[in-house]
């Protein structure tokens, strides 16, 4: 509990003493006075830090954001700058064949991110666009066949991306942590006349499978999008969900 906190619950309980004295002396309009207007002050500091804590959160909430952001864009323009170097590197040798590889290679990666930015769920756009920075025991692919606006093509849009999010949170706090190269999570969307679909394909291991088995069955409970199967038992998750106007 911080400061204010504290601070307004001790102005809340000073009010106490003189709410006894009206109720033992009720024919003491001074008591009743003063009573009254140490209620007023009271009720007025709890506002007031009700509200400084408010903006504190709002301040704390608005800079881990921009944090977040920031890193997101250091990473990609790290690779950028990477895919530069090595374009770069390509036409210096004149390996145009090599170049125009690389190119299509880079063409491929925005044509993915561009997807991702369509998807029309701030948070769920934002989770995927910045994972690199907060998993380094989990690599996430995303392929996105069509393009899908979940805002667009169905009410459920934000309990879905809530529910995507949380399953691949489930695999990121399970995965094992490797001496070799980092466990891999494909994601795949797709979407027809009727509903929905989330596949979910791992690659690596699981610290607990049992654990991440309930992890997924609890997140999955009550929402929108529901499992068509779970095999190998992990290693392929396929989620389906219906369009709803």
């Amino acid at each position: 509990m911080g400061r204010l906190s504290v601070a307004k619950y001790y102005a809340a309980a000073t009010v106490l003493l003189p709410g006894a004295a009206v109720l033992i002396w009720p024919s003491k309009v001074w008591l009743t006075a003063v009573f009254l207007v140490w209620l007023t002050a009271a009720a007025t500091y709890w506002i007031l830090s009700e509200r400084k804590e408010h903006a504190e959160r709002t301040a704390r909430t608005i800079n881990s954001m921009q944090a977040s952001a920031i890193r997101t864009l250091n990473h990609h323009r790290h690779d950028w700058m990477n895919d530069l170097q090595v374009v770069y590197g390509y036409i210096r040798l004149g390996k145009l064949d090599k170049t125009v590889e690389c190119v299509e290679k880079i063409s491929a990666r925005m044509a993915v991110e561009s997807s991702i930015s369509k998807l029309g769920v701030p948070a769920l756009v934002s989770y995927i666009q910045s994972f690199r920075t907060i998993s380094n025991t989990l690599e996430l692919q995303v392929a996105i066949n069509g393009d899908i606006h979940l805002n667009e093509i169905t009410a459920d849009a934000d309990q879905i991306a809530e529910t995507i999010i949380h399953t691949i949170n489930a695999y990121r706090f399970a995965a094992k942590p490797g001496y070799g190269n980092a466990a891999v999570l494909r994601l795949e969307l797709s979407v027809d006349e009727e509903a929905l679909f989330a596949a979910f394909y791992y690659e690596g291991e699981l610290m607990n499978e049992q654990q991440w088995k309930q992890k997924i069955q609890q997140q999955l409970e009550g929402a929108p999008m529901k499992p068509i199967t779970f095999e190998q038992p992990y290693g392929k998750v396929l989620l389906r969900a219906e369009m709803r106007a």
